[in-house]
């Protein structure tokens, strides 16, 4: 008897910053797990949360003071299934891409990469090993860029207020 594969991806959104396409957020994230990355054994849960959350999280488990954008916590990932938990703070994403200038959209899909990369094994702890994963995180995004418009992930409250306040 063969084992079958198992593909799980979950999604918690806990966060109030951003309006947010979790459908399409789920297919960009299947795609790159087995079209990119080439894998079909995967249990992976996405938490997207506000500053506060996040900033808990990384002082209870990292011991680091505040926020901080992503937090991966890899539950046994081997090179053929993916097992952990991603923690993605969405003010984080908005903050990052004012200063990049950049999409909040494109911040957030570039964390998701950035997680799978970390528990395919990537480690961006030291500078030879940073300049590999960021080379391969850009490429990945780019894939991502290409297949899907990012865009449609979302609007920021903020600007969906203004919107209908002008209508």
């Amino acid at each position: 008897m063969v084992d079958q594969p198992t593909r799980i991806l979950t999604f918690q959104n806990r966060q109030r910053t951003c309006a947010l396409d979790l459908r399409l957020l789920r297919r960009i994230a299947r795609h790159l797990i087995e079209c990119e990355l080439k894998l079909v054994n995967y249990e992976i849960g996405f938490h997207l949360v506000d500053a506060t959350e996040m900033a808990g999280i990384n002082e209870r488990f990292l011991q680091h003071h505040g926020s901080t954008d992503v937090i991966t916590f890899d539950h046994g990932s081997s090179p053929e299934r993916l097992h952990g938990e991603v923690f993605v703070s969405l003010p984080d994403a908005v903050k990052q891409a004012r200063e990049f200038g950049t999409t909040w959209q494109s911040e957030l899909v570039r964390y998701l990469v950035h997680a799978l990369l970390h528990l395919s094994g990537h480690d961006d702890r030291q500078a030879n090993r940073r300049r590999v994963m960021k080379r391969e995180e850009n490429r990945l995004l780019r894939r991502a860029r290409s297949r899907f418009e990012l865009g449609e992930l979302g609007k920021t409250r903020a600007i969906a207020r203004k919107t209908q306040n002008y209508r």
